[in-house]
């Protein structure tokens, strides 16, 4: 557990700002050019699937603020007790 301020977060905490910010143009950009044409429950589909496909790399991104590892922490299988 981290003790101590770390200069991890207020950069982690940018970095997501201004990643979120470029892709969000990104989309906005291109993608109503690509499927812009297609039905309205396709475009629905893709737009969700856009704006959640962001979060796959965060939890790693998360673990990184955290603890500096892009790895989570290895922890001790729980014993069991023997009555």
């Amino acid at each position: 557990m981290r003790e101590t301020p770390t200069w991890r977060i207020p950069l982690g905490i940018f970095s997501l700002f201004i990643g979120l910010m470029v892709y969000g143009a990104v989309i906005a950009r291109y993608a109503p050019g690509l499927i812009g044409s297609w039905p309205g429950w396709a475009q629905t589909v893709i737009y969700v699937v856009l704006g959640l496909i962001w979060l796959l790399p965060l939890r790693r991104f998360l673990i990184w603020m955290e603890t500096g590892s892009w790895s989570p922490p290895v922890t001790a299988a729980p014993t069991k007790k023997a009555d």
